[in-house]
């Protein structure tokens, strides 16, 4: 269930998972590994800077064309 609000400029898990195309393991081990932080939400339904999420999109796909 996500949450019914989502503050401006803010991803909920669910939207960051499909935003970087991973699982919800591969969330846990971004934030695990402090590549990711949770900007606000709750323990349950985190949320997500969206300029972060952003930074990690662009970094994987620069390591991909390379």
């Amino acid at each position: 269930m996500e949450p019914l609000y989502t503050p401006p400029g803010h991803l909920t898990a669910t939207q960051t998972r499909h935003a970087l195309g991973i699982t919800a393991g591969a969330l846990r081990n971004l934030v695990y590994r402090g590549q990711l932080t949770r900007s606000g939400g709750t323990e349950r339904h985190p949320t997500y800077a969206a300029r972060d999420v952003a930074a990690i999109a662009a970094k994987r796909a620069a390591r991909a064309a390379a």
